[in-house]
Formats: structure tokens, sequence, C-alpha cells
């Protein structure tokens, strides 16, 4: 008999683990991008220059770079990813990406015009007109940065990175795909910072 309920609280212990794995699985379907284990931030580092071509966006889009005051009740200082905000970064990534029509700049920095809504364009417009329409739906200008990147064939790219509790999100004209920040194959250049988007700062290590 020792055996057998021996036998049985082990079956039973195994149910309870299952029952407990299941769970937490479940929990996790729920989770906006299915962010298991991937809450990784972006760490701020030293301050840098702003790209050029962003200080010229600047004065033609005076609007776009001003200070902004905070309204949003942030937790740890990042936006709370909602469901319903979630599928606004899936329709404003979706949108912006149908709606420009790829136009490669073959004139390098000289070539570099930043600007919202235009019917063709590069990575910079693409990302520029992101976050315009992301902070006319609502989202805190302080959650919603440019990253400048270098992909892995070597050219510099820019995205739009947006800081959540549930990890720091990029908005990819490459992809249609919202990705963490940490789950990108790329090598981070500078970023602007959330409290004045004229200042940008260089990436440190991985904030876990």
């Amino acid at each position: 008999m020792r055996k057998v309920a021996k036998f049985l609280a082990a079956v039973a212990a195994v149910v309870v683990a299952v029952g407990v794995q299941q769970s937490a699985k479940a929990a996790f379907v729920g989770a906006p991008l299915g962010l298991r284990g991937a809450l990784q931030y972006i760490k701020f580092d030293q301050p840098t220059l702003a790209p050029m071509a962003f200080t010229i966006f600047c004065l033609k889009y005076k609007d776009e770079c001003k200070p902004r005051p905070q309204h949003i009740v942030f937790r740890g200082g990042r936006l709370k990813l909602t469901a319903e905000r979630m599928a606004q970064l899936q329709e404003v990534n979706h949108q912006v990406n149908s709606a420009i029509r790829p136009e490669p700049n073959l004139e390098g920095l000289r070539g570099e015009k930043w600007l919202l809504h235009p019917t063709s364009g590069d990575c910079n417009d693409y990302a520029v007109t992101k976050r315009h329409d992301l902070i006319a739906k609502g989202f805190p200008a302080r959650s919603v940065l440019l990253g400048e990147v270098v992909v892995p064939w070597g050219e510099h790219h820019l995205v739009v990175v947006v800081r959540t509790s549930s990890g720091d999100l990029v908005l990819d004209n490459l992809t249609g795909h919202i990705l963490p920040w940490s789950k990108k194959s790329y090598r981070w250049v500078r970023i602007q910072t959330p409290k004045n988007p004229t200042y940008w700062a260089s990436l440190g290590d991985r904030d876990v």
C-alpha cells in the first residue's frame, strides 16, 4: 500500500506541475506578441549628435520636434501596452508600410529628405510618418522614439522604437512584424531621448 500511495502521490505531483505549466503558457498567449522572456529595455548611454537630416527635418516640421507635456501615467517610465494600443501599433505599422512606395536614396547624405506621408520614400520617411501617426493617436511622444541602426548588410537604417511596460518594440518598414528591440539583428547607433526629442543618445548594454 505504501508503494501504491507513493506512486499516486508522484502522479499527483506530475499532474499539478503540468497544470501549472499549462496555466503559465496560457497566461502568455494573451500577452502582446507573446513576449515570453523578452522584456528587455533600451539603456540610454552618452549624449550624441542627432543625424543632420533630422535637424533639417525639425526646421521643416517644428511641431514634430518640440518637447510635449506628459499626460499619461507611466509604469517605470514606460507606457502600459494594452490590447488596444497593440492593435494601434499594428495598424499604423501596416498602413504606413503599405502607403509609401519604397524608393531608395541613391544620393547619400545629400539626398536625405525626411518627409511626412510622401507617396514614395526610404526608411526615414516611413519612420517619421509612423511616429507622427502614433502621436496623433494619443501615444505620448516620450514613448515613441526614432532610432538609427545598421542593418546586417551594412546600411544605416531608421526605425521607430515604442517604449512599453512589455518591452521596447520596433516598428520597421522592412517587416510587417513588430518585434522586441533585442530580437532585431541590428547594430544600434543612436536614439532619441524621451525627455526631449531633439536630444539623442548612444545605447548602453541591454537592460533586462
